[in-house]
């Protein structure tokens, strides 16, 4: 395909970028640290700069550019915005991992090159550890001067081989690894330690650092600001001497993962150790003006020195776009939260599935205290953090194989769906490699793929839409795609147990989905929470936007770290104020807990006030 000169590429897809933008984008020369505030369109940032090096040539064919994201739904909304914008022999090029899953794809790809005896046998498990796992490991084996905070954090940042000798805690970090390889039947991996073997891996391994430095000449990074130390080091470690370009966005103000170790000073080390020039943006295209003066007074206590953004949304609704909800039981709270939300649906101002209450933990908790009153009132409440299998809902639908899926039963189950046709088709061309200008391989795949319409409506028509019916609806769209087809082109699927751990997760939710549907298409809409609420924790909610927002339980026993001198707790409501577009609201029940004056207090000014809701909606 012919390139475009860069002084004559325009923005993709977009009427416009903001100048600043402009200038980080067209920076290829020194790295960038992009700082970007709630709503400035990161996410679309990286897109458009993707597709300017593609589409220029300034990444040279056959070589990579390397996006690293925090989630793995961003990591996918990313690798679809590019692939709208560019053909797919440069799409191709642009591969959108999350940390984790870089990381073992390298291990998983280059595992007989892991040094013993770290080398993971190939059939190791991912597992999650929790706090108490730790300091249940420690007591069990008689650490006794080692916490658990100072163990965790210690596992992450180990540099193998590690001593058994020397201090209690570096014993323990030996102890450790060699428990997780050897105490039970299967090797359990966490991802910090696959983090770790990656950088072992690398350093002991030239000739697969020299591979990384030929194949991506430009490493993107999504919200820097949670990067980790030993996240950190990895990068360095693999890319220090390489002459990559670097483009880093982020927020300080987001800044929520300190917690789980990620650097209280990320920006600074960046700029300090890619000597990167730092670019802000300014425009808020999520927000209208309201909603963002009230967010810019948040925002200027966690940084006096922040710019203030330009509204760049449209206010769409009346009344109140944000408030202090009062109630004095739960049980008031419930039911006023399910009658202002049937209302809003009902009148039209508001569809169910724009709508999201967020809770900083507990949503299980949360899901059962609130689920009877939402259905009462005729609402469906989905708790996108629980599990279906071993997977978590929002991480399914994150999944290269859910949406791949989705789209083929689309196909079957409605009558006519052109987004599902062109989506398919582009998964097509992707996991076989085809090349646009083959006119012919083109042709073939529309054949194919119009065949396997025919047939699956064949299916689903002498399928009645009932649980039962999951797997073999699953299947038919599997076997179109055939399961080595999806592996080679998606090496997270590689290993039995992890695309088992997806597979199980898609048909054990096509079955739940199918109990409150009657028809195929509505079991796919349930599917995908469309005509639901979603509830789900404020970190899961980072990157997402809905039109409404509650957040549930603003009160001093729920959220009792929200002090004036902990930054992180008032980033985490700064977040969960911004993933609004139209309305931000937030419950208090005094039945719970008391109000948090002094972010009260500094809502009142721009006219966030607390009101009793029960008056309003009794109205």
């Amino acid at each position: 395909m012919s390139q475009m000169h860069p002084e004559d590429w325009k923005p993709q897809g977009v009427d416009d970028l903001e100048p600043r933008a402009l200038d980080a984008l067209r920076q290829t020369e020194k790295s960038v640290l992009v700082t970007a505030g709630a709503g400035a369109g990161k996410t679309e940032f990286l897109a458009q700069k993707a597709t300017y090096l593609l589409q220029t040539g300034l990444c040279r064919s056959p070589r990579r550019i390397l996006a690293i994201s925090f989630k793995r739904d961003a990591a996918r909304n990313l690798a679809e915005r590019v692939a709208k914008r560019c053909p797919p022999e440069q799409a191709r090029r642009f591969n959108s991992y999350t940390f984790d899953a870089f990381g073992k794809s390298l291990v998983d790809r280059f595992r007989a090159a892991v040094p013993e005896p770290y080398r993971p046998p190939a059939d190791y498990r991912i597992v999650m550890p929790r706090r108490q796992d730790y300091a249940d490991f420690l007591d069990a084996r008689e650490f006794r001067g080692v916490n658990a905070d100072q163990f965790e954090r210690a596992i992450a940042r180990a540099r193998l081989p590690v001593a058994d000798q020397g201090t209690a805690l570096q014993r323990a970090v030996a102890a450790y690894w060699h428990a997780q390889y050897n105490d039970q039947d299967d090797a359990l991996l966490s991802f910090p330690m696959v983090n770790r073997l990656v950088e072992l891996l690398i350093r002991q391994n030239p000739s697969i650092l020299r591979a990384l430095h030929l194949t991506f000449p430009v490493v993107f990074l999504d919200e820097f600001q949670d990067t980790t130390f030993a996240q950190f080091q990895l990068l360095r470690r693999a890319f220090d001497g390489s002459g990559a370009i670097f483009t880093a966005v982020g927020d300080d103000k987001q800044r929520i993962m300190v917690w789980a170790g990620a650097m209280p000073n990320a920006f600074a080390q960046f700029e300090q150790h890619f000597a990167a020039e730092r670019i802000s943006l300014i425009s808020n295209w999520r927000s209208h003006e309201d909603l963002v003066r009230i967010q810019h007074v948040i925002a200027s206590r966690i940084d006096p020195n922040v710019e203030e953004p330009e509204a760049r949304a449209d206010r769409l609704v009346d009344g109140d776009v944000a408030a202090i909800w009062e109630f004095e039981t739960q049980d008031e709270e419930s039911d006023c939260l399910a009658q202002w939300i049937e209302r809003e649906v009902q009148s039209g101002n508001v569809e169910p599935h724009n709508v999201a209450v967020l809770v900083r933990m507990r949503a299980n908790e949360v899901e059962d205290q609130l689920a009877l009153a939402f259905e009462n009132r005729g609402l469906r409440l989905r708790n996108v953090a629980r599990n279906v299998g071993d997977i978590a809902i929002q991480d399914l639908l994150g999944e290269d194989l859910t949406q791949i899926l989705l789209r083929l039963i689309r196909l079957g189950a409605t009558a006519r769906s052109p987004e599902n046709w062109n989506a398919a088709l582009l998964d097509l061309q992707f996991l076989k490699a085809l090349d646009l200008a083959d006119e012919m391989g083109q042709q073939h795949l529309q054949e194919r793929l119009q065949r396997f319409v025919r047939e699956m409506r064949r299916t689903l028509k002498g399928l009645d839409p009932v649980p039962e019916s999951a797997a073999e609806a699953a299947q038919a769209a599997l076997d179109f795609i055939g399961l080595e087809v999806l592996r080679q082109a998606f090496p997270s699927y590689q290993r039995q147990l992890d695309f088992d751990r997806v597979w199980t997760g898609f048909t054990l939710l096509l079955q739940e989905s199918l109990q409150h549907a009657e028809t195929w298409s509505g079991a796919l809409d349930e599917f995908e929470g469309l005509g639901q609420i979603a509830l789900m924790t404020i970190h899961k909610s980072k990157g997402l936007e809905f039109h409404t927002v509650i957040f549930y339980g603003l009160d001093n026993q729920t959220w009792w770290s929200l002090t004036p001198d902990r930054t992180e707790e008032l980033n985490s409501f700064f977040v969960a104020f911004t993933r609004a577009k139209q309305r931000a609201f937030f419950t208090l029940c005094l039945e719970r807990g008391q109000p948090v004056a002094w972010i009260e207090n500094l809502l009142a000014p721009p006219g966030v006030l607390r009101i009793n809701l029960a008056d309003f909606v009794d109205d």
